[in-house]
């Protein structure tokens, strides 16, 4: 049973009749209990609402998206009052409440708007229906489960710079001749020779046969393997700007697989600190992205200290041949010095590394801060900073890795533009 604010507005109208007497009040109690009493008795069953969901099951961080809910009137009575479909905070439901009137046999669709805040699964909580009577005092209310879960996928925001990576990825894969050949790259076609062209590159039979000076072109393999792995430990949940670690380096993987994908490489996942959390393998080059969202999309910071041998361990694991590992992490020297170096040498022996790390640059701005103590106080702690991860940098670099240090608002584009770099460099 639930009562509603018009009887307590009536219960104290009637309190100004106490100086007439008890009577009186007795009275008008009486006259509410009636009416309460009317109200129930002829207020729609919502036991016989039959509650069924319907609509969108994803959508990405922010983008605002419908599930419908279809209440069905079974029952012999009209159902007036009040519908609340709670769900998650996080899941930015709008309207949380709606009015409801539904006669008998007949259907009412209801929308609510999503517009999720966080990544991962938004579910959906009760909804609760009250049917109130004719008169407005009271009225019957109950609670139904109706499941429904949106999946909120990564935004991918570093989608703008696709078109300038597969610019680059196109004038090294074939719209601009690379007529040098190394470590990493096979043999695409003949031309006639031109100034400037490598005298290595020139294919002696081929111009004997044909009387002119032909060169041999080349081009980047493909079907190289790339494993990104995130590290979803306690240093991924600290805030550069507006989002944590961890959003930036998924929307930093995203672009590295897009580019990837289209260069005709294989790419992998893992992510993993205590235990392994999300994992993609052998995608092919339409599924890698789909894939790849799906599997990031419930991902959160895991507030424990990762486990470099179990990083380590899961990519030897798996990849067997020669690959580009791009381990996206902190670079604080406590976790690097403590628990990566001493597995790195594993890793680097059998495949090529790259060390990514989201910077702050507020801690840049505060190293150049002076004026009084406190700006003093905050640019020393800041310099300290900067030169453990100058430290931290120069250890990794002796050991083979390339170190990717940017802010979060071109951490995906350094990321990329790394890769292509081994790329062009045939170091993949």
């Amino acid at each position: 049973m639930a009562i509603t604010g018009r009887i307590a507005l009536l219960a104290a109208l009637g309190a100004l009749l106490a100086p007439l007497g008890a009577g009186w009040i007795w009275a008008v109690e009486g006259l509410l209990l009636l009416g309460v009493l009317v109200d129930l008795a002829l207020a729609g069953r919502v036991a016989d609402l039959r509650l069924r969901r319907s609509g969108a099951t994803t959508t990405r961080l922010h983008q605002p998206v419908e599930v419908a809910l279809l209440v069905t009137n079974a029952g012999r009575r009209r159902v007036r009052g009040v519908l609340r479909d709670a769900w998650l905070p996080s899941a930015g439901a709008a309207p949380r409440i709606q009015p409801l009137d539904i006669p008998p046999g007949e259907r009412r669709r209801l929308l609510t708007c999503l517009t999720p805040t966080r990544r991962g699964d938004r579910t959906a909580a009760e909804v609760t229906v009250r049917s109130i009577g004719p008169l407005g005092l009271a009225g019957r209310q109950r609670r139904h489960r109706v499941p429904w879960s949106v999946r909120v996928l990564p935004p991918f925001t570093s989608r703008k710079f696709l078109p300038e990576k597969l610019a680059k990825l196109r004038e090294l894969d074939g719209a601009a001749i690379v007529s040098r050949r190394g470590q990493g790259t096979e043999f695409d076609s003949l031309r006639e020779y031109v100034d400037g062209d490598d005298v290595r590159s020139i294919d002696w039979r081929a111009t004997a046969r044909g009387g002119g000076v032909v060169v041999r072109t080349w081009r980047p393999e493909r079907d190289r393997r790339l494993v990104c792995v995130l590290d979803t430990g306690r240093t991924s949940a600290a805030r550069v700007g507006d989002i944590p670690r961890l959003d930036a380096a998924l929307d930093a993987c995203l672009l590295l697989a897009a580019v990837a994908a289209r260069a005709g490489d294989r790419v992998d996942l893992v992510a993993a600190d205590t235990a392994v959390r999300a994992s993609v393998e052998g995608a092919s080059r339409n599924e890698v992205l789909p894939r790849l969202v799906q599997a990031m999309a419930p991902l959160e910071p895991a507030l424990v200290e990762s486990d470099a041998q179990l990083l380590v361990a899961e990519v030897l694991r798996r990849e067997r041949k020669r690959a580009l590992v791009v381990l996206f992490t902190a670079l604080d020297a406590a976790p690097i010095e403590h628990g990566l170096l001493p597995v790195l040498d594993g890793l680097t022996a059998r495949h090529t590394v790259v060390l990514a790390s989201v910077g702050d640059p507020r801690v840049t701005e505060l190293a150049g801060r002076r004026g009084d103590s406190e700006a003093v106080y905050q640019a020393a702690a800041a310099e300290r900073a900067l030169a453990e991860r100058r430290r931290v940098t120069a250890q990794l670099s002796r050991r083979s890795v390339t170190v990717i240090d940017a802010p979060a608002d071109t951490f995906a584009s350094h990321v990329a533009d790394a890769y292509l770099a081994l790329k062009a460099a045939g170091r993949l």
